[in-house]
């Protein structure tokens, strides 16, 4: 069955003077206007679309993509208020309503918050909320250690950022665990460090354990060879100079090249690494 607020691959079952049809099921035919039509495509092929509500709130189908979709949390900016709540822009010719009740504070034209997309059963509409913590947690997380996650960056705090997890779970990235930059709104690939009997969850920006160290070995074997075989840090090099290039503790760097060294692929002199090229 075809999803609003989703991406469908929907077949074409007649073609217009202003677009094409597309079998929705119990949703009937979609329109496709002309404009978003695959050069190419006829009656009978599928076309892969995102089916949202138009200004008059007919169901219709379009090749643009949103900078969200339903289910899903994004940061995303105020284009508008009016008397019954806020507009977000979400990437499609239609705002993103943000009634006043799912409001935490009320939003500001140009200004951008964190918000949930959710399609309203009652309404039949696509709508946002920024009472984000009553769609977190509600999934006991499963994850095992190292688990790769998706993460979305959604608050600054003391002694870290608070994420968003795979869409489904609340975490934590800690200061001391990052070497590169992040920021409030950026979309990130981790690791899974730890679920909390609470169920939040701890991540890492980098994988953990000794699949960490064999990643590493091999960035610091291209950079070698990116730079004629040598590199200016050694063991002795400060952890910011060595994160400023391979985004990783000293420790995990030690391990590396350390391991490289035992294979005879470097040398390490006192203030330099060098590649050992085998004839």
């Amino acid at each position: 069955m075809a999803q609003i607020g989703k991406y469908n691959r929907l077949k074409i079952v007649k073609e217009v003077d202003f677009g094409v049809y597309l079998d929705g099921g119990e949703n009937g035919e979609i329109l496709l206007p002309r404009k978003y039509v695959p050069r190419g495509v006829r009656p009978g092929d599928e076309a892969e679309v995102f089916l949202y509500l138009d200004s008059e709130d007919r169901i219709i189908a379009t090749t643009l993509r949103p900078y969200a979709t339903v289910g899903e949390f994004a940061f995303l900016r105020v284009s508008a208020v009016n008397s019954i709540g806020a507009f977000l822009d979400w990437g499609l010719p239609k705002d993103l309503l943000v009634p006043f009740r799912e409001q935490r504070v009320r939003m500001q034209p140009g200004k951008s918050y964190m918000v949930y997309i959710y399609y309203d059963i009652e309404s039949g509409r696509i709508a946002a909320s920024a009472k984000t913590e009553k769609y977190l947690g509600n999934i006991r997380p499963s994850y095992r250690f190292n688990t790769p996650v998706k993460v979305l960056v959604c608050q600054k705090t003391d002694i870290g950022y608070k994420v968003v997890v795979d869409n489904l779970h609340s975490g934590m990235i800690y200061d001391n665990e990052l070497y590169s930059p992040v920021y409030v709104g950026g979309r990130f690939d981790g690791y899974v460090k730890h679920v909390r009997d609470d169920g939040k969850i701890d991540v890492s920006l980098r994988e953990q354990g000794y699949g960490s160290v064999e990643t590493l070995k091999r960035q610091i074997l291209e950079e070698l060879e990116k730079n004629r075989g040598e590199l200016p840090l050694s063991d002795s090099a400060s952890p910011e100079q060595i994160a400023a290039v391979f985004s990783c503790s000293k420790k995990n760097y030690k391990k590396a090249i350390g391991a490289l060294y035992k294979e005879r692929k470097i040398e390490i002199a006192p203030d330099m690494i060098k590649l050992l090229v085998r004839r």
